[in-house]
């Protein structure tokens, strides 16, 4: 009797680690909403976020990242990619994105940026501040609207890792 009670007892707790303590601390499935990540990702595309390394190390330039912008008690999530780290100094001129005063090489822009928005003059993060960007510059709500602006790494959900659905589009992306 004692080994039966036992065995649900470990079974209870296994559950319990499944459904509450994984998905909040250490990998969520995220939905797309919206075109701001075209063509990498699209509205609908559901993605495995994973939650921990970010405590650890610091995000890398172009890592597709879950935040919020609005801070966590609004729960409205965006899905964006890094541009600029903490102590970087961005602008947008044109069509082009300097950093520290250098153009960096980047293909992910679906199309020209027409909107510099606050990264129009040279814009220095802080300690903990990064800059995101939508993959469709046309259309991606960003950091480079004062309402999201910089966003500090308190606000980083974490680093989007693998498209789960469609099927078609399963595995990694860039």
């Amino acid at each position: 009797m004692v080994s039966v009670l036992r065995e649900l007892l470990i079974y209870a707790i296994i559950v319990v680690v499944c459904i509450f303590i994984i998905p909040r601390y250490v990998i969520q499935r995220t939905i797309v909403s919206g075109s701001s990540m075209e063509n990498t990702l699209f509205s609908d595309d559901n993605l495995l976020v994973e939650k921990v390394s970010y405590h650890f190390v610091d995000p890398k330039r172009f890592d597709v990242v879950v935040f919020y912008p609005y801070g966590r008690a609004a729960g409205e999530y965006y899905v964006k990619r890094v541009i600029g780290l903490p102590g970087e100094t961005i602008q947008i001129k044109g069509n082009d994105i300097y950093i520290n005063g250098k153009k960096i090489e980047e293909h992910y822009g679906k199309d020209p940026i027409t909107y510099q928005g606050i990264a129009s003059e040279p814009l220095k993060l802080g300690d903990d501040e990064f800059f995101l960007m939508g993959d469709n510059r046309k259309v991606s709500f960003d950091s480079r609207y004062e309402e999201v602006g910089p966003v500090h790494r308190d606000l980083l959900e974490g680093k989007a890792i693998i498209r789960i659905w469609p099927l078609k589009d399963f595995g990694t992306f860039d």
